[in-house]
């Protein structure tokens, strides 16, 4: 996500890092190239002028032209107001004090609303909610059989009625949700390929029915100034209370994520990043703001492997690390756990300092290839990697077909990481994170 915009900005930043004083000339003309930049990753005009003019106010003033270190102070203050633009912290779910909560979503055909109501059934899930999707979208077809499938996956409940008025299922799915004590109900609305005023008389009538306590706008940040145009439209007829931004794991240029905040007032609650079910972030301005600037985003990260972790695993993986018995098992284990959270690519893209040419190098396939070598493993070889001399090389590697120096190398990888775990493990006694990852 914003990798273009990203390269560009940590571009023209490099040029003001190694000075140790900046001009007004200096910072003017960079300025403009950030102007450039951000018109480029197609955030929208009057936000790109505000921002630039804000950033260059600061800039100019004596504490940053008198600093040691002026190149850093820039970058501080464009950290800040990046931040600021998007809405400058994250914003929850509301919800009712009175069950069921109701969250409806809407948004135009293919902005991934059915998919999305999915995902959110199924963070709310985790969360000890019991979660009912209501099939309101009686138009799209197969959209009421997609909702069911993506209720399935997110372990919700399901309701639908057919091809009855969208107005009475939202009725009488709130009804049902009453009488079961569901906690959230969240309604899949219809959505058309343009906004007419067919759509928003139909989403009027369930709001006015519904009373939602949420209303989610999902949009395609692939689409850039679209998504903020439909967003705005949106609010001014609905009066929306956030938006789901989708597709952001994509080649988004990283106008709708810029703009939406400051063109309708309303916040992105949460991100998609992915195609799984599980690929639904919380939108954190101020971790977005680190990740364009090339800072990585190590709360994100720490919050994904705790989100993932089963406590029982960790603990005898540190106890291993800690009697220096630390296997291949707990290797296995380490790789598992780094694929639910989304690959190897997504967990280094928020780690500080991973630049694009880095991220270049990484092969998921190789993560499959070291998998296949351990799996063709005995189990005692996997509790004792100095048990295996050529010939158990050779007929691992048959197993797995790979070759005897793809095995060299993962057990000279495992020597180093079983090093790394250590020192993972001793910054934990400092106030470190538990669950420290060796890939």
């Amino acid at each position: 996500m914003f990798t273009g915009l990203g390269e560009k900005l940590n571009h023209i930043f490099s040029k003001l890092k190694n000075k140790g004083k900046l001009t007004a000339l200096e910072i003017k003309e960079a300025m403009r190239e950030v102007r450039i930049a951000l018109l480029e990753a197609d955030v929208n005009l009057m936000v790109v002028k505000q921002f630039v003019a804000e950033v260059t106010e600061e800039a100019m003033g004596e504490e940053v032209l008198g600093s040691l270190s002026p190149g850093q102070q820039v970058i501080k203050i464009v950290n800040e107001k990046l931040t600021a633009l998007m809405g400058n912290k994250n914003e929850k779910l509301n919800f009712s004090s009175q069950p069921p909560t109701v969250i409806m979503l809407c948004g135009l055909q293919g902005a991934g609303k059915t998919t999305h109501a999915g995902k959110l059934a199924y963070k709310l899930k985790s969360q000890g909610k019991k979660v009912m999707l209501v099939a309101c979208d009686i138009y799209r077809p197969a959209a009421i059989d997609q909702l069911k499938v993506v209720a399935t996956k997110a372990g919700a409940e399901f309701f639908e009625m057919g091809k009855t008025n969208p107005v009475k299922i939202a009725q009488e799915a709130i009804k049902k949700a009453q009488k079961e004590l569901i906690s959230v109900v969240i309604l899949d609305t219809a959505g058309r390929l343009h906004i007419d005023e067919t759509l928003m008389s139909e989403l009027k009538e369930i709001k006015k029915i519904a009373k939602p306590t949420e209303i989610l706008l999902t949009v395609d940040s692939m689409t850039g100034q679209d998504a903020v145009t439909v967003a705005k439209t949106f609010d001014e007829q609905l009066e929306i209370t956030g938006v789901i931004l989708t597709k952001l794991d994509g080649d988004t240029r990283g106008g709708a994520a810029l703009s939406i905040k400051h063109v309708t007032g309303k916040p992105i609650k949460f991100t998609g990043v992915g195609e799984k079910i599980a690929d639904l972030e919380p939108f954190h301005p101020d971790r977005m703001a680190s990740r364009i600037l090339g800072m990585g985003d190590v709360l994100t990260l720490i919050d994904t492997i705790m989100e993932g972790d089963k406590t029982k695993e960790i603990e005898e993986m540190e106890e291993n690390i800690r009697k220096n018995t630390f296997t291949f098992e707990d290797y296995l284990k380490q790789m598992d756990q780094v694929n639910k959270m989304g690959g190897i690519s997504k967990v280094m893209k928020m780690i500080p300092g991973m630049d694009a040419k880095a991220m270049g190098q990484i092969d998921e396939k190789d993560m499959l290839k070291t998998k296949a070598i351990i799996q063709s493993m005995t189990p005692q070889e996997r509790r004792n990697p100095d048990l295996m001399k050529s010939s158990r090389k050779q007929r691992i590697a048959k197993g797995s077909g790979t070759t005897v120096n793809d095995i060299n190398r993962l057990i000279k990888q495992f020597e180093q990481t079983k090093v790394y775990m250590k020192q993972v493990k001793a910054m934990g006694k400092k106030g470190g994170f538990r669950g420290g990852l060796p890939f």
